[in-house]
């Protein structure tokens, strides 16, 4: 082989590197409760944890620093509790426990797949889960551990939503990658407009101000405040969470 064909090839491996290069390199992943049930009624799916656990890997190989806030909506919902007349408090407590049962389950699912995996509660429960203590957590993602955080923020009144943007500051995450059943962000509700327009660019404040459901306020408002991108996609759609990692273009990007 000539030595210019030489140069070529290696040329050629490093481009290809550099495609494979992801545009960030530590993330937080917010996946609802409601996305672990699959089609079922309630629970976890297990066909649906495998395939989520498979596409986290893959991300985490790219060399990914991984943190996952996890709903607990397929199991019970502080704010529904409420509603049926248990007090507030009491209901998202209740809440809070179901994202360390989900917490765990992802755990199980990924470390299956050979990955080593740390769950952090903002509860403590030692018999299951380290306490959420930040540079434990930013060490754990420095090894390389995936890092799951759950039990929310610890205290009543405030969403998974919420818990998320928080964790991902204290982390220093670069961008919160929030996985739900649609395509993305549209400007009014796909399931009962079928005319709704997929925006696949906007700001937090035009969140706000069209009322969109993306996160709750107290979440929007701390992107905002912090300068914080979001990438909401479809996590039903394989290989989505790569695609928004590698800084593919992939449901709808909310600048903070």
């Amino acid at each position: 082989m000539t030595g210019e064909a030489v140069q070529k090839k290696q040329t050629a491996s490093v481009e290809a590197v550099e495609i494979e290069k992801p545009r960030y390199t530590r993330v937080l992943i917010k996946l609802s409760g409601e996305a672990l049930m699959g089609f079922q009624s309630f629970g976890v799916d297990p066909a649906v944890m495998e395939t989520i656990a498979r596409e986290i890997v893959e991300v985490h190989q790219l060399g990914v620093e991984v943190a996952i806030v996890v709903g607990g909506g397929n199991i019970i919902r502080g704010v529904k509790v409420s509603e049926a007349g248990f007090d507030r408090a009491t209901g998202d407590y209740m809440g809070m426990l179901a994202t360390v049962i989900n917490s765990l389950a992802l755990q199980s699912a990924l470390e299956k797949d050979g990955i080593d995996t740390r769950v952090l509660s903002a509860i403590q429960m030692s018999e299951v889960a380290e306490p959420f203590i930040r540079r434990r957590a930013i060490r754990h993602l420095e090894k390389k551990r995936v890092v799951i955080l759950a039990a929310g923020t610890g205290n009543p009144y405030f969403s998974t939503d919420t818990a998320a943007v928080l964790r991902a500051m204290e982390i220093k995450a670069e961008v919160i990658l929030k996985a739900t059943k649609v395509d993305g962000v549209y400007d009014s509700d796909p399931s009962e407009n079928e005319n709704a327009k997929l925006l696949k660019k906007l700001t937090c404040f035009q969140v706000l101000e069209k009322g969109l459901k993306v996160m709750d306020t107290t979440a929007i408002s701390l992107c905002m405040d912090n300068g914080l991108p979001i990438i909401v996609f479809n996590l039903r759609k394989e290989g989505n969470i790569k695609a928004a990692v590698m800084g593919e273009s992939v449901g709808s990007v909310i600048m903070g």
